[in-house]
């Protein structure tokens, strides 16, 4: 879609009703309005996103950015401090505090809409598919222009042109789609590594999760799609890729020929001139036997796998709807680490789920221990309107929560140091990915299996694999080295 000359395209007649034709066309529309607003005022207009959540909402705001760049948009940073011109807030509602966060962002657009009314301001996302949100921001934050969900931020050019025609505010919510729209403009953040999306959706709901409610059933990518995206991006320089999806293990399932992510994984290892693949979230009730073989023979996929464990109870395990108890998950996590012994595992583990015992809770911290995570990612439990969680009885006592997530915290992360300091000595593959935002003489860079290395580099190193000897274990990274190919 980036080679699309936006030009070319007749904007005369009617828009066509094929997607993604009909963007391509609201996209010029818009451009051509937006050049016009540009040489009116004798400067470029600036857009500014600001994204919430996980990575399937960064992956979302690079599509967003890509078509905002097509109209004709000068993308600002977040240091930035002239003012937008257009504004967007990808946003999240995994946790309440997420919420809370964009309302409070609100609170400030309303003063900079007050100086500029010219300026734009639109909301989409996760958050904006929770009618009493939207419901919300209709009654308090009228100032608002665009609201849009999950399902249709394809049709991010064609809401620009309605409310720019029409003059007012443009609400469009889709309850669900079994449509994926492709070839849209994209701008990625990195130059090296990529996110690309294989599925979208959920159909696993556990009960304490919203994401089945705001972004859908499960529907997955052509096999073929995936691997033409990814074989663009090589071309282009990605020497990473990250597989994303809500559970990647669901991969394949409902599509017309059915194919396993185990199968696609292997599809994508053959693309040459591709480094590394990574991949992100596996859910552990179907992890297969086919993917531990395809991960214990590859050459490119890294050696580190996010597998959420949530809770050791089996108890709060089948109220979670998690489909699997403490033993199965423990057999499934050996195996792994038996199989592929270099591995690296990380998860999530809530604390402070309803009706979590003391009992409940030294079952997770039992795990913890018999795993042995080189880090987890510890959350507290957070009541999300919509869910059947929310509704249950014997929620956990705020001090009882504090007391059990400090004790998880400090078990998590005396493993953590233990497993780091096995490694200090030994020379590892990097890829550097930034010069280090503390120390302009050195630059940060990732293991395969995710931990992060901080060494002595210039900036022509980024986007590169080098040697780097570990010499300092600090915590949850190390101090290096970079030794010579």
């Amino acid at each position: 879609m980036n080679e699309i000359n936006l030009d070319l395209i007749d904007t005369t007649g009617e828009p066509p009703v094929a997607e993604p034709e009909r963007q391509y066309y609201y996209m010029a529309k818009c451009r051509a309005l937006i050049s016009e607003k540009i040489k009116k005022l004798g400067r470029p207009l600036y857009c500014q996103t600001r994204t919430f959540g996980c990575q399937m909402n960064a992956k979302d705001s690079e599509k967003l950015i890509g078509i905002l760049k097509q109209l004709g948009y000068t993308e600002m940073s977040q240091e930035d401090n002239r003012e937008p011109d257009f504004i967007l807030y990808n946003t999240c509602t995994v946790r309440e505090n997420a919420n809370l966060k964009v309302y409070g962002h609100l609170g400030y657009l309303k003063k900079q809409k007050a100086k500029n009314p010219d300026m734009i301001i639109a909301l989409c996302g996760c958050m904006m598919q929770e009618p009493e949100v939207v419901e919300k921001i209709k009654k308090s934050y009228r100032f608002v222009d665009l609201i849009f969900g999950t399902y249709n931020i394809y049709k991010l050019a064609e809401l620009i042109y309605e409310n720019w025609t029409t003059g007012k505010s443009v609400i469009e919510i889709l309850d669900s789609t079994k449509d994926i729209v492709e070839e849209l403009p994209i701008e990625r953040k990195f130059s090296f590594k990529s996110g690309v999306n294989i599925m979208f959706g959920c159909n696993n709901f556990c009960s304490y999760c919203i994401v089945p409610y705001v972004r859908g059933r499960e529907r997955s990518r052509k096999p073929q799609d995936i691997i033409n995206e990814i074989k663009n991006l090589v071309a282009d320089g990605v020497v990473e890729i990250m597989l994303l999806g809500q559970n990647v293990n669901s991969y394949g399932k409902n599509l017309d020929e059915p194919l396993s992510f185990a199968k696609l994984l292997t599809m994508v290892e053959e693309i040459e001139g591709l480094e590394r693949i990574r991949f992100m979230t596996s859910h552990p009730k179907d992890l297969s036997d086919e993917l531990i073989e395809v991960m214990k023979h590859s050459k490119k996929i890294c050696k580190h796998l996010h597998l959420p464990m949530q809770s050791g109870s089996s108890h709060i395990l089948k109220v979670m709807n998690r489909h699997y108890d403490k033993e199965k998950y423990i057999e499934l996590a050996m195996k792994i680490k038996r199989e592929i012994p270099d591995i690296s595992l990380t998860t999530d583990i809530i604390v402070g789920f309803p009706g979590e015992s003391e009992e409940d809770f030294l079952d997770t911290l039992d795990v913890v221990r018999q795993v042995r995570y080189d880090s987890a990612y510890t959350f507290i439990y957070s009541k999300r309107t919509g869910t059947p969680a929310a509704k249950m009885e014997n929620q956990v006592p705020a001090d009882v929560i504090k007391d059990r997530f400090d004790r998880l915290l400090k078990e998590v992360q005396t493993i953590s140091s233990e497993l780091t300091l096995q490694n200090v000595g030994k020379t590892f593959d990097v890829l550097v990915e930034d010069v280090n935002e503390h120390d302009a003489d050195y630059v940060t860079g990732r293991l395969s299996n995710n931990s992060v290395v901080h060494f002595k580099g210039g900036r022509e190193l980024i986007g590169k694999i080098v040697n780097v000897r570990l010499d300092q274990a600090k915590g949850f990274y190390y101090m290096g080295t970079m030794e010579e190919m």
